[in-house]
């Protein structure tokens, strides 16, 4: 029977459905839900003929509850958690279990996309997550700031001439010749930087880059990198395998 694979965010639900024996991200079903959102997912999750689900759940107990009273019944699920080693990695935080889920996760899901290789996994959502693992499976630590969104919008709370602004479809010049421009470059550069250091500290020979905001941040990266829809959804699949 089919596997349900969710990722609960801070603002989204990603979900997807996995057939037995089906290769890492190739789903059957996929899609991305609000939290306002869940009643439609839940009528999807009936139809798919799942027998069991595996749920990363950084949104709260609120949400984990509806998650849990939306699921079909009778199938089993297991909640997600950090431990001291999953599917092959070794988990180096000081506390394994104070790690977020959706972190851990999303470095299962990038080893094994990248195995063998010094890598960092980037997730790009309302936080920015950077981690590091290593070539023989030990995931180092990393980095966590605000999300891209959340830096333009911080400079709009925060002071009394900047706008909000949101990225388009490229990106502006590195010097913007307006003040919207100039915010755009601001944030992705201060992204871009981050994931560019973490790069460069680790000797990384893999970078994968997930999360709503990826598509923006990706383009303006000087190291070569892989966009994966979603690194966590891979991370689940892997560790139910």
């Amino acid at each position: 029977m089919n596997l349900l694979l969710i990722d609960a965010g801070n603002t989204r639900i990603k979900w997807a459905v996995a057939a037995p024996g089906a290769a890492l991200g190739a789903w059957t079903l996929f899609d991305a839900v609000s939290h306002a959102g869940l009643d439609v997912a839940a009528d999807a999750w009936r139809r798919a003929g799942v027998a069991r689900a595996i749920v990363s759940n950084v949104a709260g107990a609120a949400v984990r509850e509806r998650i849990a009273q939306a699921l079909p019944r009778g199938i089993a699920v297991e909640w997600f958690a950090s431990s001291a080693e999953r599917a092959g990695l070794r988990n180096g935080y000081r506390n394994p279990v104070q790690l977020g889920c959706d972190r851990f996760a999303a470095a299962i899901g990038a080893r094994a996309l990248a195995p063998g290789q010094d890598l960092i996994a980037a997730t790009c959502g309302t936080a920015t997550t950077i981690d590091a693992v290593t070539r023989d499976g030990r995931f180092v630590g990393g980095m966590i700031l605000p999300g891209l969104a959340l830096m333009a919008g911080s400079l709009a709370r925060n002071t009394a001439q900047l706008p909000q602004v949101t990225p388009g479809s490229a990106p502006p010049p590195l010097f913007g010749d307006n003040t919207d421009d100039a915010i755009v470059s601001g944030v992705l550069s201060a992204q871009a930087g981050a994931i560019e250091r973490a790069c460069a500290a680790h000797a990384a020979t893999a970078c994968i880059v997930s999360g709503g905001a990826a598509p923006y941040i990706a383009p303006v990266l000087k190291f070569p990198c892989r966009l994966v829809d979603n690194i966590v959804l891979v991370g689940l699949h892997a560790a139910a395998a």
